[in-house]
């Protein structure tokens, strides 16, 4: 009877390749539709999630496994009651610790090889349009900066030969690959506690507190920082970039959504730091271009249209006489009025 009940039991291998296909359909399943991720609105994107769902894919993994495993010893081997005895004693098992230990290590490696590889996809390791220095490390830096562009170009042309590519997609800064390829918006971002501040080369608009960009353009960022450290960082387009005091760092990205997104300042720089927000607005090409004009208009201190930003140096009929204009009330009607107020 005993050898019967035996034979009738399901073999311990065919329930844990069971285990193990459940477990890899879960983990799977949940790495492509975990839903943490915010909607993705640059080129830059789809590289950092394709890595992040992997991670969470492993990750779900390695949670059912161990959580899996800790509740069955729970259950199975719980003490049971009139049960004084010892445990069975256990010896170690040489291969079950050589492969969980060789396991993690052989993910751990892969993740960091393809980390790498996104990084330099995503044009991290190129050296950027404006050289990293103080003022007065000129002399110091420059050879250390010749000497870093002659490697980089060293191994440019030797990535060529072997068939790699040589001209990346994307990138963080402005890489020697688009030396003549002039960004389409240059805009220079200044970190100052608390906000940001952007200004548009070639243009008028010197003081603008929220970034607009066109849709699908080339755009390049200058950010530096006014005072301390600050960290400027855009989740929608999954870049970030420290904004450092007396050095120029470089962002360059296309964005492929239109909509407001979140700018925010992920380094801590004092007592408001929680409040250092504003917006990136993307429109199309023919509102981006409507935008800088309204805009630069508004920066002109000699047009009327300006009076609202500087008020002070304005009497009272030019400071009324745009909403007059919008109210429909007449030139004369206005001056009658001025008469007899005054």
């Amino acid at each position: 009877m005993e050898k019967d009940k035996q034979k009738e039991k399901v073999p311990s291998s065919l329930l844990t390749l069971t285990a193990g296909v459940v477990i890899t359909l879960v983990s799977l399943w949940y790495g492509q539709n975990h839903g943490l991720m915010p909607e993705q609105v640059s080129k830059q994107a789809v590289l950092v999630d394709n890595f992040f769902d992997i991670m969470m894919t492993i990750g779900t993994a390695l949670f059912l496994v161990v959580e899996g495993a800790i509740l069955i010893a729970v259950i199975r081997f719980r003490h049971r009651k009139g049960d004084d005895t010892d445990a069975v004693p256990i010896k170690g098992n040489l291969p079950l610790e050589a492969f969980w230990t060789a396991i993690p290590a052989i993910l751990v490696i892969g993740l960091g090889i393809y980390s790498v590889q996104v990084y330099e996809d995503m044009g991290g390791f190129e050296v950027s349009g404006h050289h990293m220095m103080a003022a007065g490390d000129s002399a110091i830096a420059a050879p250390i900066a010749a000497e870093t562009e002659g490697m980089i170009a060293e191994a440019t042309g030797l990535r060529a030969e072997l068939g790699y590519k040589t001209e990346s997609e994307y990138g963080f800064g402005a890489s020697p690959e688009r030396a003549g390829k002039a960004a389409d918006v240059v805009v220079n971002v200044t970190g100052m506690q608390f906000s940001w501040e952007f200004e548009y080369e070639d243009t008028e608009v010197d003081s603008a507190d929220k970034l607009h960009v066109p849709l699908g353009k080339d755009i390049l960022l200058n950010i530096s920082a006014g005072d301390v450290i600050h960290s400027f960082w855009i989740p929608q387009l999954r870049l970030k970039q420290d904004a450092i005091p007396g050095s120029d760092v470089q962002l360059r990205f296309v964005a492929t959504k239109t909509g407001t997104y979140p700018i925010v300042c992920a380094e801590l720089c004092g007592s408001y730091h929680g409040m250092m927000r504003t917006e990136m607005v993307v429109e199309t090409e023919e509102e981006y271009l409507d935008w800088l004009a309204e805009e630069s208009v508004a920066f002109q201190q000699d047009s009327l249209q300006t009076v609202a930003v500087n008020p002070a140096d304005a009497t009272p009929s030019e400071f009324l006489a745009p909403y007059a204009e919008e109210m429909g009330i007449d030139a004369n009607i206005r001056a009658i009025i001025h008469q007899h107020n005054s």
